[in-house]
């Protein structure tokens, strides 16, 4: 675990949203930065004014702020394991304007005031590799992030268990965990429904939008591919996105799974 903070000169303050989340994170090479999946994980959260959300393993809180700022009047919350990023975590949410805590926590030993809460909706970006699969980071906050110790089937089973009835849980992950992520959603949820990412149209999907419902009784769901960048390759300098994606990004609209 990181019990070292970050020094002021080492991070850089981001826009996201287009400029209505503002984000503090390290700056390149300094530590672990969010990109797209955190944004887009909070797009397909289907939270209302007024309810309480949870992220697990919440880092610098990219994602939990997208959604406070996009869905206002949210009560939120984040739980993150090194202090380092729990701290930016908490200047995040403030700084932003939301109302929330973040809980300093090992997901493998959940706190009490954890476990005295439930929420309308859980959600979480769990580390995309199994330890001992890929090269190893030397940073140890970038590698946390990507092949962190806690099984797949753990960060599910936590969510389903903070959970109100008729509540979601929503994940991200790489496509070739999907057999792993849906045992899970099936095992603790009902009502799962799967959105793939597609780099491209006609490209093999990468990334999973993956959702499950406590108490859900609906069948399976199979989402058509969500496509996340325009035409069939990267032809000039610039973003590229699908119109779907890049209100997402920049605007703050929703992603509707199978819309």
């Amino acid at each position: 675990m990181r019990r070292d903070f970050f020094a002021e000169e080492a991070l850089r303050c981001d826009d996201f949203l287009g400029g209505r989340a503002k984000i503090w994170q390290p700056k390149q090479g300094l530590g672990y930065r969010a990109g797209v999946d955190p944004v887009l994980l909070a797009a397909s959260v289907e939270a209302r004014p007024g309810q309480e959300v949870l992220e697990l393993g919440c880092g610098a809180a990219p994602a939990l702020v997208c959604l406070g700022v996009r869905v206002g009047g949210l009560r939120v919350a984040g739980v993150e394991l090194q202090p380092s990023y729990a701290a930016l975590a908490r200047r995040n949410i403030a700084e932003n304007g939301l109302e929330g805590e973040i809980l300093e926590a090992d997901l493998a030993r959940p706190p009490a005031a954890l476990k005295a809460r439930v929420f309308d909706h859980v959600f979480a970006n769990p580390p995309y590799f199994e330890p001992g699969k890929r090269s190893v980071s030397p940073d140890a906050g970038i590698e946390l992030a990507q092949a962190g110790a806690l099984p797949l089937a753990d960060w599910v089973a936590l969510a389903a268990k903070r959970l109100k009835p008729r509540g979601t849980a929503t994940f991200v992950q790489r496509v070739e965990r999907l057999p792993e992520l849906l045992a899970a959603l099936n095992a603790h949820l009902g009502s799962v429904e799967v959105l793939p990412l597609a780099p491209r149209e006609g490209r093999a999907p990468r990334l999973i939008l993956a959702r499950g419902r406590k108490g859900g009784r609906a069948d399976f769901r199979l989402c058509p591919p969500l496509v996340l960048h325009a035409g069939a390759c990267h032809l000039e300098d610039g973003e590229d996105y699908t119109n779907v994606v890049k209100a997402a990004l920049r605007d703050g609209k929703s992603i509707i799974f199978g819309g």
